[in-house]
Formats: structure tokens, sequence, C-alpha cells
């Protein structure tokens, strides 16, 4: 595999210290001990080290200046250049230092911006596979990767990176392909099926026919399209150039103009002091320093100026789905049993037979068990067949969990369960006792509780369009789309196709990309802005991206849009608002009402309002999340357990109402009395507390109690059904059955009441449960 030499690595690491760093040094350290002499009564000194300040940026600003006029245009450095000369000839030594600072300032910047192209994507070579077994009459050997052939049968270990692209030669192989595709469950290919490179072997070995070479496979072609991806996202162009463009001309104009009418050069020196650019240097570097702080302190860490005016652009936003918008492991969804069988008991006793694995969709089990306090037994006679699931023996008798062996016939509650499953996008984890299904455990990796209420902030910011881009199946893929509003998806796409993807969206507007894995780096560095969801370590989607989310949380992506907005409208303020005001002065200073060093001095009061308002960017409350008092966090996090608690009440809800028959007798009741105690003895106080404590605690940061009505008004109906619950449990015919009519209003209050409390607890997770880290 074609890979960077150490040497380039290193001098992607350690970047030498460029020109325009060694004068933001001195330009600097002149600007501060000319300060200190003047503090200590030594103005001569003063002027002479700011002097040799403003005269240290002359040579290196007209380098600059010659360099870009061979490129063809003429920026602000040329204004800079003249204001330079002119606070020299009318010795405003302190202007001209602080000129030459913050055009030391732009070029760092600009120049540490244009290092983007040199990310070393350590982590996608460093993961590429170097070996591979082959097979020959002799046996396996070692050979280097970059030797296989096409048709060369191999051998890939457990726990191994496939090596070249290839096809299932012998026994089925169990795949992790999360670097490939992003998502977190694990494929079987059976004999003939393709395998691609950087899949990783999650079970026992198998035999693989080379396809490709390595250099034709597709964890190659991944550094490729990363590499060139990088080259293509050159940095944008300085905010202030493009207002040089015509301040320049204008600035010469009037210079030349107050000159030839009047004749005295001392008003064309006075109209290009007060025609400093000094708003121009300082707007955006101040603005744009500003916006990288404020984003700095929620855990957003934007690499680069012209990352942040380019953030504040974007009008269209491509999200991959697993670890961005959903949670990135799967969760239990449902549990279903066999008549006969407890939903709890199914969830405890495929947890016990679980606890020892490794396998991801194992350990949402035993998560799952262990938050609803369940007890889990010690399994004996283990044994884990990978891509099948674990056997064991419980209280003597034989069960397993994970796959239905083939030819098993479905009873009628299992085949319901499978259709859900299909329906919900959702995975099934059986339990089998002794060959027989008695319960299934739906997965499902579901959406982040912030991502609704980030996608509407996002919208308020000025993405007007949503797109999903996934290599996960069109029917999960779509499912999520509709419950978080999406404006389109693309699924079951290779990092290729997301490249792809991002490259055509980019021909319509300034585009966002937003991942989190290793399979995302292409597409991060095609986009104009890459956005990496870096809390869990995915370096190479971290290192190929221009803003790294630092927290898991992906609300911080739209505190980041709505940030890079606002430090982008506040820069072209100031700046607008700086050239109004030189412009006003200019006119002044022609026709002779501003003689030079009162222009200095003026210049510098403009100079310092644009500061000013510039900083405006670290001090606006909005631009942060909502601010929640400690007290109120803690309760945040006391109802978030309290939900997950109260989990298996919504199962009961539903399961007493799916347990009435319109033949129900006296014992058809009795799950409807244990929803009703646990209503009374769980629920309903749990709800109490929320309406008395959590409500008021949120209402200040959430703009008033009125923000908490609709959720109030939910509390209300769910009081409502649960005492007509209890009315019907009261009454019965002369036989003890409940009559016709009052068990079709029975059903359709457990229905009811399952279906608003769902959707209350998801409202809360979403919009309260979310604010809180």
């Amino acid at each position: 595999m074609d890979r960077l030499s150490a040497g380039k690595r290193r001098a992607a690491l350690f970047w030498p210290p460029s020109p325009e760093t060694g004068l933001l040094v001195v330009t600097a350290a002149a600007l501060a001990a000319g300060g200190v002499c003047r503090l200590v009564g030594a103005p001569a000194p003063a002027e002479l080290l700011w002097g040799l300040g403003t005269a240290a940026a002359v040579v290196p600003a007209v380098g600059w200046v010659l360099a870009a006029l061979r490129r063809g245009h003429a920026g602000v450095d040329l204004i800079a250049v003249l204001a330079l000369a002119g606070t020299l000839a009318v010795r405003e030594y302190l202007a001209g230092v602080l000129i030459a600072l913050m055009l030391a300032t732009g070029r760092t910047l600009e120049t540490a911006a244009r290092r983007r192209a040199f990310h070393d994507l350590r982590a996608l070579l460093e993961r590429a596979p170097h070996t591979a077994r082959l097979l020959t009459a002799d046996g396996a050997r070692t050979v280097p990767s970059a030797e296989v052939a096409v048709g060369d049968l191999l051998v890939v270990g457990p726990g191994e990176v496939v090596p070249v692209d290839g096809r299932v030669a012998g026994t089925v192989a169990v795949l992790d392909e999360s670097a490939l595709t992003g998502e977190s469950l694990e494929v079987r290919r059976v004999q003939g099926e393709s395998v691609r490179s950087g899949g990783v072997n999650a079970g026992g070995a198998f035999e693989l026919r080379a396809t490709a070479s390595e250099r034709d496979s597709t964890y190659a072609g991944m550094v490729r399209l990363a590499r060139e991806a990088g080259a293509e996202s050159a940095p944008v162009v300085r905010l202030a150039d493009r207002y040089a463009a015509w301040f320049l001309p204008l600035s010469l104009l009037a210079a030349g103009t107050a000159w030839l009418i009047s004749g005295s050069a001392v008003r064309a020196v006075a109209v290009l002091v007060v025609a400093t650019p000094c708003p121009l240097l300082l707007a955006a570097p101040v603005a744009v320093v500003s916006g990288l702080s404020r984003a700095a302190r929620l855990g957003v860490v934007i690499r680069d100026g012209g990352a942040l005016e380019n953030l504040g652009r974007a009008r269209t936003l491509l999200l991959d789905k697993t670890g961005t918008l959903t949670v990135g492991r799967p969760r239990v969804l449902d549990v279903a049993a066999a008549p006969g069988w407890q939903p709890v008991q199914v969830l405890r006793l495929a947890a016990s037979l679980d606890q020892y694995s490794p396998h991801v969709l194992a350990q949402s089990l035993v998560e799952a068990a262990r938050r609803r306090g369940l007890r889990l037994s010690t399994p004996t006679d283990m044994h884990e067949e990978p891509g099948h699931g674990a056997a064991g023996t419980i209280a003597g008798r034989r069960m397993a969990v994970g796959r239905l062996a083939d030819g098993i016939d479905q009873p009628a509650w299992a085949r319901s369960a499978d259709n859900r499953a299909l329906l919900d996008g959702a995975s099934v984890a059986w339990l089998t006792l002794d060959g027989a299904p008695v319960g299934a455990v739906l997965l499902r990796d579901p959406p982040r509780a912030d991502a609704p209420r980030t996608l509407r902030r996002l919208r308020a910011a000025g993405i007007d369009r949503l797109v999903m881009l996934t290599g996960d199946r069109r029917e999960p893929a779509r499912e999520v789309a509709a419950v978080l509003g999406l404006d389109d998806v693309c699924a079951g796409l290779t990092p290729a196709d997301k490249v792809a993807a991002v490259r055509a969206e980019r021909e319509r507007a300034v585009t966002v990309m937003v991942g989190d894995g290793v399979n995302d780096a292409p597409a991060l560095a095609a986009a104009d802005i890459g956005v990496a969801m870096g809390a869990r370590g995915a370096t190479a989607s971290s290192e190929a991206a221009d803003v790294v989310l630092t927290t898991d949380r992906v609300d911080r992506l739209a505190d980041a849009v709505t940030i890079a907005v606002r430090a982008r409208r506040i820069a072209v303020q100031s700046a607008l608002g700086g050239m109004a005001l030189s412009l006003a002065a200019m006119a002044a200073a022609a026709f002779g009402l501003l003689p030079p060093a009162a222009g200095a001095l003026l210049q510098e009061g403009i100079d310092v309002a644009v500061i000013l308002n510039a900083l405006r960017v670290l001090r606006d409350p909005r631009d942060g999340r909502p601010a929640l008092s400690p007290a109120a966090e803690a309760l945040i996090h006391r109802f978030a357990a309290e939900h997950d608690d109260l989990r298996d009440v919504l199962d009961a809800v539903r399961d007493a109402a799916d347990s009435l028959s319109d033949a129900a007798g006296p014992e058809s009741l009795a799950p409807v009395a244990e929803v009703h105690r646990l209503l009374t003895e769980r629920l309903l106080p749990h709800e109490y507390a929320e309406e008395h404590q959590l409500y008021p605690a949120l209402a200040p940061t959430l703009g008033g109690p009125e923000s908490t009505a609709t959720m109030s008004r939910a509390h209300a109906e769910i009081e409502r059904l649960a005492g007509r619950i209890a009315v019907h449990l009261a009454p019965a015919g002369p036989d003890g059955r409940p009559a016709p009519e009052q068990l079709d209003d029975l059903r359709a209050c457990l229905y009811g009441l399952h279906t608003v409390l769902r959707l209350h607890f998801t409202q809360e997770e979403e919009n309260y449960f979310s604010l809180a880290p």
C-alpha cells in the first residue's frame, strides 16, 4: 500500500517556524516593550521601539505584495505597505506597529490554514494491513500484502484485518466492517460472497480468494481518496482581501486628488494615515479569534479562521448516521416472550448467557438487564459460536441466545416479533430452550436524544438542506430520517459513494460533512467543512476534519454553526463600519480639516471601536447552550435514570392490553391490576415529581413556565388515563367477567396510555434531558 515516508510524517507533525511567525514575535515584542517604556516615563525609547517594529514589517510586507502581484491580484497587504510608509512618514509609530502586528497575525493565521492539506492520515495508514497469510501446497506462509496477486488463496485469522478484496472460499466469515461502513453490527459472508479489505475478522479463521491486488483494494482507495480530497480543499481567501479590492483604489484616488487640488503633500499623507486599513486588518482576525475561543470553551475545536468563515456561510449539512445522528451502539428496543413467559424473564436469561461475550449485541443485552436491576444467573457448560451466539446451561436447562438455526418453524408470536424487527429496522437476539424459541430481544441503534433539537437549531442558524449519508440499509436509515425530519437520505454508500455525494452537494452550496469513523475521513476532507465527532478517538476522521467535537454531543455542532454565523456577521459589520468611518475621515483630511497627527489619533479611535465591536463575539450568551444551574443538572440526571427504570412499566401496560381478549374472564384483569399497581406506586409519583420539581427548575433556562406547558398537559392526560383504568377495575358482571364495552374502553385506555407515555418520555429526553452533559 502507498505509504508516507517517515520524513514526510515528521514534516507534517513538526512544521518549522515560518517567517510570518517570526514577524509576529518581533512586532508583538516591539509593541509590548514600547508600552513598558511609555508607562515608566521614557517616550523616546518607546517611539524608537515602535518605529523599529514598524520598519521590520515593511520588507516582508513588500515581498508579500510583489508575490501577490505576480499572481495577478493586490490584496490588503498593499494597503498595509502604504499605511506603514505613511505612519513612518508622519512619525505615528504606535499606529505603525499596530498595523505591523495585525498584518503579521493575519499572515500567520493564513499560513496555519494552508497546513491543512498536509494531514498525514496516521490512523488510516497505521491500521492498513502490511502482511497476508498465503496458502500454498506447503502450508500457510506470511508475505507482504503488496505481493498478493489476484487469484491467491489467503487465510484470515480471528481479529486480523482483511488485507485485500476477495471472496469467501471456505467457511462462513463473520466481519466487523465498521471501518468501512461506520455500522456497528457485524455482517456474515457465506462462501462466494465478496469481502472488502479493511474489515476485521470477528469470527473464526476463514479462507479468502483474492480478487484484487492491495493497490486496487478498497482500503488503499480510502487512503487515496482522503489525500486527493484534502488537496482540493484550499483555505478561503481572507475576508479583508475582498473588501480591499475596492478600498485600495478608492484610498489612492482620494489621496491623489487631495494632493492635486491642494498642491499639499501633507494632505495626501493625512488621507493615507486615516485610510490605514486597521479596520480591515483588525476586524476579521479579532472576530475570528473570538469565535474560535468561544467555540473551544464548548468543546468545539475549529482548526483555522477560514474554517470558521466557511462554517458561517454553509447552507447544506451532510451527516453520517451511526455514531453521529444515532448513539452508535445497539440498545434494547423491545422484548417479546412466548406464551407463559415474561419479557423480564427473557431479558434476564438472555443477558445471563451473554454476560461473558465480547459481542456488541451481547454487551447491549447485559447493560439493559443491569439498568433494570435484574439479577443475572451464572451459566455452566458455556459455548460461543462466532456469528451464531452463546449457549449454556441454566437451572439444568439448555439455553442459547443469538441467531435461530435454519429450518426452525416459528410460532405466531415469533413471526410477529420478526415482523416488528423488520418494520423497526432492528436486529433480533433469540432466546431458545432446548432448541425452541421462547423469547426475542429486539435491538436497534436509536437516534441521539439531542439530535432533533440540534437539527432544529441548525435550520434556525441558516442551514436549509439536511441530508443523511450512510452505509447502513435503506429501511433503518429512512426511519431515522423520518423521525428527525431530514430532507433526503442516501443509504448503502461506500466511502467512494460518500465522496461523490459530497462533491455533488458542493456544486450547489457551501457544504458541511459530519462523521465519526475512519470510513468518513475521505468525505470529511472532500467537503467545504468537515466535522468529526472526535470524542470516541476516531483519529483519521479528526485529522481530515476542519472542526472536531471533543465531547460526544452532536448539539455542539449547532453551537459551532451559531458561533460561526455570528462571528462572520460581526467581522463583516466591523470591517464595513470601520471603513465607513475611515472614508468619512478621508473626506475630512482631503479638505484640510484633519491634519496627519489628529488623523492618526482618530484612526486609533476607529481601531479601538472596531476591536470592541469584534469582541462582542465572546460576550454574547446566545451562542452557547442554555445555562443550567447545578441543581437543575442534578434533577435532569435523576429523572433520566428514572426513565430507564420505568421502561418495564411501559412494557407492562402494552402487554396488559395485548392480553385482553373478547372472551376475557376475571383472570384477564390480573395483568391490568398489576399495571394499576405499577402506575400508582412508581409512574404517577415520578410524573408528579417532574411537574413540581424538574419543570420549575428548568423554566428560567427555557424561557419561563409556558415553555413546559405542553409537557404539563401530557402529565394531566397520563393521570386521566390511569384514573380511568382504576375505574374499570372496580365493577364486573355477575359471573366476574368484564362487560364487552368495558373491555373495549379498557383496551383503548391501555394502548392510549402506552402511546402517550412513549411520546412523552421521548419529548422529555429530547428537549430537556439532552440539555445536561
